[in-house]
């Protein structure tokens, strides 16, 4: 029996590991949910899967909860909530799936105290890829890959040696405006970057793909996950989403992992690895499958992919600086307050400024999540005026 806890579970990903969970009972128990101030759907997820601690980031959220709620469970709030969460002792798993930074702290708390990691916040290793991994070997703990991207590779290297990486390929659907030039993207809207043409996700996440920064995170955390070199790492753009990454090995053989875009299958395979577990999933029909595409991503209208990049050659806090900068810049988009092409600008002027740290200590990388989002904030408000 897996005893898990969510952190996010109020959100897209958390959300669907609670239907995965509900269809598996006999296998796993819920210890532990977290969200951020949806204390509606925690309550209905507290009646329904019971755990022992339920936690609401938002004080007044928490407040709302605690007031209507008089069950066993009992309620945490703020950070220390996501700590206690992480770390509970009953727990074996954690899924962490909160959005952006506010992912780390928690997450090396859970590995601190050997928690096994189910990984949908690619924040965590984008900042800290290499100190979380270090920590996860020393207390010897997986950290088991929730996105589809990933999960797809680490499938594909099941008994398989690491050292005969060629390539990986990241695929990407290339978003709702693949295709399309810069001038065309003058005055995208928040609802036009919602409508991503084959997977349903949070906000944050979605602005991310049309931008295809979501795919430079995913290009870092690959990184990390699988030991390999930023010049091993490819994205490839697929339209149809139905191959979700591809390894090529040393030998010119290459290994794809496909499906239907579903994001519970890879859920489903980080709680239950490495054991597979029968679904009634949708499956893939080869005889009405048209045509399967591929091309190289556009990086000139879609220029963040390339900083991403170039933050992952330069190491350091260089990429908790970019992760910081796109985080600010999209939330002010989402609030109305930047112009869409905008979200380049800011990260890029927040990379120019940085001052790097080539090896950071935990702390260091936390002052740098900091600074990085001062200057964003700084940087946005010039852009207004």
């Amino acid at each position: 029996m897996q005893h898990i806890a969510i952190l996010g579970s109020t959100g897209s990903i958390g959300t669907q590991a609670l239907e995965v969970i509900a269809a598996h009972q006999d296998k796993f128990s819920v210890t532990a949910l977290a969200a951020y101030h949806n204390d509606i759907l925690l309550e209905k997820q507290i009646e329904y899967f019971r755990p022992q601690i339920a936690v609401l980031v938002d004080q007044e959220a928490a407040d709302r909860l605690v007031r209507r709620y008089s069950g066993p469970t009992r309620i945490l709030t703020g950070e220390e909530g996501l700590i206690a969460a992480a770390t509970h002792v009953a727990v074996t798993t954690v899924l962490t799936s909160l959005v952006g930074f506010a992912g780390l702290k928690p997450t090396i708390a859970a590995i601190e105290a050997g928690k096994n990691i189910a990984l949908a916040n690619k924040e965590t290793l984008v900042a800290a890829g290499e100190l979380v991994t270090q920590l996860a070997k020393e207390k010897n703990v997986k950290i088991l890959p929730v996105d589809s991207e990933h999960s797809a590779i680490f499938q594909c290297l099941q008994g398989e040696n690491s050292k005969n990486i060629n390539r990986i390929l990241l695929t990407a659907s290339g978003g709702p405006f693949r295709g399309l030039k810069t001038e065309a993207l003058q005055n995208i809207t928040v609802e036009d970057c919602l409508r991503h043409p084959n997977w349903s996700m949070g906000k944050k996440i979605t602005v991310d793909s049309s931008t295809l920064a979501n795919k430079g995170l995913e290009v870092i955390e690959a990184r990390w996950l699988f030991g390999v070199e930023y010049s091993q790492i490819e994205v490839v753009v697929h339209p149809q989403s139905i191959v979700h990454s591809m390894v090529e090995f040393i030998d010119g053989s290459v290994i794809a992992q496909l499906g239907k875009p579903d994001m519970r299958v890879p859920i489903q395979y980080a709680l239950t690895y490495p054991a597979r577990v029968a679904t009634d999933y949708p499956r893939l029909d080869f005889k009405a499958l048209s045509e399967l595409t591929f091309s190289p991503p556009d990086k000139i209208t879609f220029p963040i992919l390339q900083l991403a990049f170039d933050a992952g050659y330069t190491g350091g806090t260089m990429p908790c600086v970019f992760n910081a900068a796109n985080e600010e810049a999209v939330y002010a988009f989402l609030e109305g307050k930047l112009r869409y092409l905008d979200i380049f600008t800011v990260i890029h002027s927040v990379m120019q400024s940085h001052s790097l740290v080539a090896a950071p200590n935990l702390n260091e990388i936390y002052h740098t999540d900091v600074v990085a989002r001062s200057k964003a904030k700084e940087i946005l408000r010039a852009i207004r005026e």
